[in-house]
């Protein structure tokens, strides 16, 4: 009983604390993401009630990528004023060793982990893209593009350019390459516009095709026709959203096209890894506050505590976006790069708590 006790005290704690520094820095990155947008407001039929709109969807991808710091901050403020005021010393001589003290973070660092885990695959991508589509909208512009000449992709034996793509994902000014086995053009089709209908199937509207036959070619003109490729609105979707903030069945998707058509999908797999590893850093940031804790307690040490929690929390921010970068570049395995920042934070753990207990 007095463990369930000391469990739901040290969760109300860790908890309160950790919503707390969520909430603060929310309240900051939005600040700076509005003034970001102030750039914005006047151009097309974009105002300041857009700009209100896309920060706030854009706040759902804030927590995601806020959440492991918040929780080591939260969870290091929490601890270092149990140690302050002797909790954790009455707690270590009554018999809770550092591996119990472990445990039950880990427990209470599960809430986190289903918490992240749900923002990052379920309210992190729709939301994004509702507010990168309500943007576009407003400010009567298309999807950003690969070349001048519009977006390119490979689809097996063709090649498919659009000159725009629709916010909802609609596509103006097709043209699609198609090629034999041989390698040889086959046809090139001309649409006005094209339409996803369902499965594998476009409706394409205002159709111009060439037919290559040996040294002859005919042309077809028809109002509309049937169009099935692998390309999909969920893949087109990867513009709109940057790969972090993706969900991973749809990184998955994308990746699997990318390598069936043996194009470059490094950057997708980092990422499609990461959302897979991302939730548990929850769990080394908790277990990362905990030598903090053991520390002797001197005037000023909380604050002193906090700010070396917020400056791991940068750094752990900044390692994870360096090795997804050095990872793309250098062709490093995807589970290395994206599991490495963690990795390195763990053992840092390990060694610092080790170390703790030695004095």
């Amino acid at each position: 009983m007095a463990l369930k006790v000391y469990e739901r005290y040290l969760a109300r704690e860790i908890y309160a604390a950790t919503a707390l520094v969520l909430v603060a820095f929310l309240m900051l990155f939005a600040f700076f993401d509005l003034i970001h947008e102030f750039e914005d407001i006047g151009k097309g039929n974009y105002q300041l009630q857009h700009a209100a709109a896309f920060v706030l969807l854009s706040v759902a991808g804030r927590i995601y990528e806020l959440f492991p710091i918040a929780v080591l901050i939260g969870s290091l403020y929490a601890l270092t004023l149990l140690a302050r005021h002797s909790e954790i010393t009455v707690l270590r001589i009554s018999g809770l060793s550092t591996g119990t003290l472990l445990k039950t973070l880990a427990k209470l660092g599960m809430v986190f982990v289903l918490l992240t885990f749900v923002v990052g695959e379920f309210v992190a991508p729709p939301a994004e893209r509702a507010a990168q589509q309500l943007r576009l909208k407003a400010l009567s512009s298309m999807v950003a593009q690969e070349f001048r000449s519009g977006l390119w992709v490979k689809d097996e034996l063709s090649f498919i350019n659009v000159r725009d793509v629709l916010p909802d994902t609609r596509l103006r000014g097709v043209r699609i390459y198609e090629f034999d086995r041989d390698h040889q053009l086959r046809s090139i089709s001309d649409a006005e516009e094209g339409e996803f209908q369902s499965h594998d199937r476009w409706r394409l509207v205002n159709v111009m095709q060439t037919i290559f036959e040996g040294d002859t070619a005919r042309i077809n003109r028809v109002p509309d026709m049937v169009w099935r490729s692998a390309l999909t609105p969920d893949i087109l979707s990867v513009l709109m959203v940057v790969p972090e903030r993706m969900s991973i069945i749809t990184l998955f998707q994308y990746v699997r096209h990318l390598e069936e058509n043996q194009q470059m999908a490094q950057r997708y797999a980092i990422a499609l890894w990461k959302k897979l590893i991302y939730p548990l850093a929850a769990l080394v940031m908790m277990a990362l506050a905990v030598p903090f804790a053991y520390m002797q307690d001197r005037l000023g040490a909380v604050s002193l505590k906090v700010f070396a929690g917020v400056m791991l929390g940068i750094t752990f921010h900044m390692l994870n976006g360096l090795f997804s970068s050095l990872g793309a570049i250098n062709q490093w395995t995807p589970f290395f790069s994206a599991i490495t920042p963690s990795g390195m934070f763990l053992l840092a753990a390990a060694a610092m708590i080790w170390w703790v207990e030695r004095r």
